[in-house]
């Protein structure tokens, strides 16, 4: 009921992706305890509540934590599948032991068998104690390579969806498997343009050869309808893990229909979150495996290099001795490389490149690399002693 009115009032998470600060919106709410975000339903319920401040705990986690929940807080239930149970370190008096910060030494144990079971949680703004959301982000972000820019290409190179460009439309072709895009050009921002790419793959990832979901609906009916509102949800978790927000756009149209389903159905939401989290899971997955993928050949290449084998490609942290220069590899983005001379110039390198064979070809000749280092490294070290040139 709660969604439904906000959907009428064009308030819902949806139709109001970006805040006054020009910031997302919608941020997936975590336990601030645990640092694991909550997912499928449970996200997007918390996520309505009213709250900036994305933490959200127990108040037997706020207690163990050293907080305090404020009097008179009323809390929110949550449903979940619980696999371990957190208890409180005690002493040989029973008593529990604590930190010198106050906080109560806990460990997790595993259950025999997974069982669901609801949970009353309560928002960081309700709770005494908790540091500020900047500081509690500052120590717990994880330390990103890329961009969200990057992060959004690097899943659509991962996907290895086919992607056409060109019209106004987009959408995702089931029966030819293909997105269809307008122009990066065409759209106000770089943001926009991933955004709505993204929410594509969310449909692109229904697919029966990937997580086979039922796409037989014709724009405009029910069956459309609900597969748009499991691609929605998905877009605001990716676009919230990504940093980008997401475009609701064209979707505007389906807020009717899903209002009606929603009213006739209120089970569907249930359905439709667990759908996108798998869509959100599926999608992110895409870019850990090739993150990983790069790193183990990366590592492979080096180790091949210690065991006097060849190299078949550059790894971050490369630096190469070639034709009087030296190249230091800065990063590695998809199948770009990120470059710099011994002058402080810095250039993209792609592996299409003559430059980069070249430097392959110098890296499995560490012999030869090192007399051309020692000698770049001469004639720099003269060229920046000359004056008036």
């Amino acid at each position: 009921n709660k969604l439904i009115a906000e959907l009428k009032e064009g308030t819902s998470p949806f139709q109001k992706p970006w805040n006054d600060s020009d910031a997302p919106a919608f941020t997936i709410p975590v336990n601030p305890t645990t640092n694991k975000n909550y997912r499928g339903m449970n996200a997007l319920w918390l996520s309505m509540q009213g709250y900036q401040d994305p933490r959200w705990m127990t108040l037997k986690q706020a207690d163990y934590a050293g907080f305090t929940v404020e009097k008179g807080a009323k809390a929110t239930l949550i449903n979940f599948v619980k696999t371990s149970n957190m208890e409180a370190i005690r002493d040989v008096n029973g008593d529990k032991i604590k930190e010198e910060s106050g906080q109560t030494q806990t460990r997790v144990t595993a259950l025999d068998k997974p069982m669901i079971t609801n949970a009353w949680v309560f928002n960081a703004e309700q709770i005494k104690g908790v540091p500020p959301l900047a500081e509690y982000l500052t120590q717990n972000r994880a330390e990103q390579r890329w961009t969200p820019i990057e992060r959004a290409e690097n899943l659509l190179a991962a996907s290895q969806a086919n992607i056409n460009h060109g019209g106004n439309e987009a959408y995702y072709n089931k029966a030819k498997d293909v997105i269809q895009l307008p122009f990066k050009q065409q759209f106000d921002n770089e943001t926009k343009y991933y955004a709505v790419a993204l929410h594509e793959l969310g449909h692109w990832s229904g697919h029966e050869s990937r997580l086979n979901r039922s796409m037989e609906g014709r724009y405009g009916s029910e069956q459309y309808a609900r597969e748009e509102l499991r691609a929605e949800i998905a877009s605001l978790m990716i676009g919230s893990e990504l940093k980008i927000g997401h475009n609701f756009g064209q979707h505007a149209a389906y807020v009717n229909s899903w209002v009606k389903i929603l009213k006739d159905e209120p089970f569907e939401l249930f359905r439709a979150s667990a759908d996108a989290q798998k869509i959100y899971d599926f999608v992110l997955d895409l870019g850990e495996k090739r993150d990983l993928k790069q790193d183990t050949k990366a590592t492979q290449d080096n180790t091949i290099l210690e065991k006097g084998g060849e190299a078949a490609t550059l790894a971050k942290g490369d630096e190469i001795g070639y034709n009087n220069n030296v190249y230091k590899v800065l990063d590695l983005k998809g199948k770009t490389f990120k470059m710099e001379d011994m002058e402080g110039n810095k250039f993209n390198l792609k592996q299409t490149d003559g430059l980069f064979k070249s430097l392959v070809g110098a890296k499995n000749n560490p012999a030869e690399q090192q007399l051309v280092t020692e000698q770049a490294a001469e004639e720099v070290s003269v060229s920046r002693n000359k004056i008036g040139r």
